[in-house]
């Protein structure tokens, strides 16, 4: 037989149990909203460096990279078609961008 005082206990634990699953739910959220956010800005400094690229050429497509806080991994720009395709690095994280100037 359980005496008024055991009664507590059971509270205290659910509120402990809920309280881990709370922080474990706190940082597995956070830690993909980082991830989806650093996936975000590489390619946007892809996509900055590609279309930077057109005019300017590999030093542009640096430049650009460099200000959005990446690093180009590699240019190549077609001499038939002049289409530019950049891959660039930003933490973990690599994008792919391609441009154009055809109509």
């Amino acid at each position: 037989m359980s005496s008024r005082l055991d009664r507590g206990q059971a509270a205290v634990l659910v509120v402990f149990v809920a309280s881990a699953l709370f922080v474990s739910a706190s940082v597995a959220i956070a830690e993909f909203g980082g991830r989806l956010i650093d996936r975000t800005r590489a390619q946007t400094a892809a996509d900055s460096a590609a279309l930077g690229a057109l005019p300017g050429g590999r030093g542009a497509a640096q430049l650009l990279a460099e200000r959005h806080g990446a690093t180009l991994v590699s240019y190549r720009r077609d001499p038939s078609t002049g289409n530019v395709i950049v891959v660039v690095r930003l933490g973990d994280t690599t994008a792919t961008a391609a441009a154009t100037d055809a109509p």
